[in-house]
């Protein structure tokens, strides 16, 4: 099965053929407009923090080296990000301390003692720019690999450039300058071609020039120095450059048609424009993939969240984590599944499911809430306002209506009755288990305390409060429940019996 944000190898990368790759990315920024104390690279896009898409776009290049640089809310983002990530933890993550926020251009510098010893392509992406594919990542190393590059600049034609550096081209396309938009001219503000700030650099060029980077009037060093230091060397070579350039040590430029990929998250407004990008994109998958959706624009999903073919999803469905939804699935309004997995064929109306299981073939809600540790087994219904947490119920149980169960072993075919409560949090505050057997009738408004165990067969009166165990086949009512009669026991059981 598929994922839905799962991506494919653009043309020279497929069957294996993976350059090496040094990566960096940059997620040290205070974000002061996000208006947040939360540092801005784990504000959270489709479920996941923003830097976390950038190291899912480069974990299919397979870097062998990924280093990702901090500085604000340092800790919290080493311990949201890990030391390891992608689907298969098979990215390994490093991490380079910027105490003082001193540019881009330094942001890089602090990362030249865990790159120290290596040789080759180092791509330097931005962790509050989640929208970028791994396609375009591929396609851009690929370019910088066959021109064997100093440097290659990812750029974008943009709608809207202002707040942009400008790329200046000469006639033949050879680059000229990039502006920043405080210092462009008139003219100059009216290109559209705006540069990105995702680079490839040859290691080898990078690190010495970076040291001749120089403190601007901001009391920063800027990374786009290093494009300024390309180009003059590229013109006292007298080397064209374009995009398609050949020369050894030319500077290559590879552009997008838009700014969508490249956006850069600085503020909740641009979060929400990204949100809306990335659900559009993922719906889209599910579509394609077979996946019904009534109104498409109202349900929401997640990153890891996979849907096989022929499910139907109706408005208002919230679909996030690590959820995997079978095929034909019916998914009513408003209907919320965490970190769980609903097999083929259920059915779960205005309920929400979250860290549990649910087999082939199950009806839930509508206003039930399945809590984290639940296993519902094959052909179990469970009506409105039913609660179940931390509990199995086995094949062909039912709850039709308003009970809670918890901590608890249902076993198959068991009815429980409608208001029953498995009293299971003690006076100690541990819980306790409640152990239901098979062809079980739990009378409505059964109070069952834990610990305690009602065997196969056996029937509880309307209104119980079951305090000891019960034997199987006998029927118990009362407050507390005694036994009002002994059922005899199915012949095929008998006949069982040793």
């Amino acid at each position: 099965m598929e994922r839905i944000g799962q991506r494919n190898w653009p043309g020279d990368l497929a069957a294996g053929q993976v350059p090496p790759l040094a990566a960096v990315v940059l997620a040290a920024g205070l974000g002061k407009r996000m208006v947040s104390q939360q540092p801005k690279v784990l504000h959270r896009l489709a479920g996941l923090p923003l830097a976390a898409h950038a190291l899912r776009a480069l974990a299919p290049l397979n870097p062998s080296h990924t280093v990702v640089v901090v500085g604000h809310g340092s800790e919290q983002v080493r311990a949201t990000l890990g030391s390891t990530y992608g689907p298969d933890n098979n990215l390994p993550i490093t991490y380079a301390e910027q105490p003082e926020q001193l540019g881009t251009g330094h942001a890089v510098l602090v990362t030249e003692p865990a790159l120290h010893d290596y040789r080759g392509p180092v791509l330097v992406m931005y962790g509050d720019s989640p929208l970028l594919r791994t396609e375009t990542l591929g396609t851009l190393l690929n370019k910088h690999m066959q021109a064997s590059a100093n440097l290659t600049m990812l750029t974008c034609i943009a709608k809207d450039p202002a707040g942009y550096g400008r790329v200046i081209r000469d006639h033949n396309q050879g680059l000229i300058a990039v502006v920043e938009d405080r210092n462009a001219t008139l003219t100059q503000r009216a290109i559209s071609e705006v540069n990105s700030g995702v680079y490839i650099f040859d290691s080898e060029w990078l690190w010495p020039h970076l040291e001749r980077v120089e403190l601007n009037p901001r009391g920063e060093y800027y990374l786009t120095d290093l494009i300024a230091m390309a180009i003059e060397e590229e013109r006292r070579r007298g080397t064209p450059s374009a995009t398609r350039g050949r020369a050894p040590g030319s500077v290559v430029t590879f552009t997008l048609d838009g700014m969508e990929e490249a956006m850069g998250i600085n503020s909740k407004q641009q979060l929400a424009q990204a949100e809306e990008i990335v659900q559009t994109r993922l719906r889209r998958a599910c579509l394609e993939a077979g996946v019904t959706m009534l109104l498409p624009e109202t349900v929401y999903l997640g990153m890891d969240v996979q849907i096989e073919p022929d499910t139907v999803l109706y408005p208002g469905v919230i679909l996030e984590g690590s959820t995997t939804i079978g095929s034909g699935c019916v998914l009513g309004p408003n209907t919320h599944v965490i970190d769980s997995t609903i097999a083929p064929n259920c059915r779960v109306v205005a309920s929400m499911v979250e860290g549990s299981h649910v087999d082939t073939g199950v009806t839930i809600g509508p206003y039930s809430h399945l809590r984290p540790g639940t296993h519902i087994c094959e052909n179990v219904h469970l009506g409105n306002f039913a609660e179940v947490v931390r509990s199995t119920l086995e094949p062909g149980v039912a709850m039709g209506h308003v009970g809670y169960i918890g901590d608890s072993h249902v076993g198959e075919n068991t009815n429980i009755g409608a208001g029953t409560i498995t009293a299971n949090y003690s006076p100690n505050k541990t819980k306790s288990r409640t152990i239901i057997g098979k062809n079980v009738f739990i009378g409505s408004d059964t109070m069952l305390r834990a610990p305690v165990e009602v065997g196969d067969g056996a029937i509880t009166g309307l209104g119980s409060v079951v305090t000891k165990d019960v034997a199987p086949y006998t029927v118990v009512a009362g407050v507390p429940a005694r036994v009002m009669k002994e059922l005899e026991q199915p012949s095929s059981e008998r006949d069982g019996e040793g």
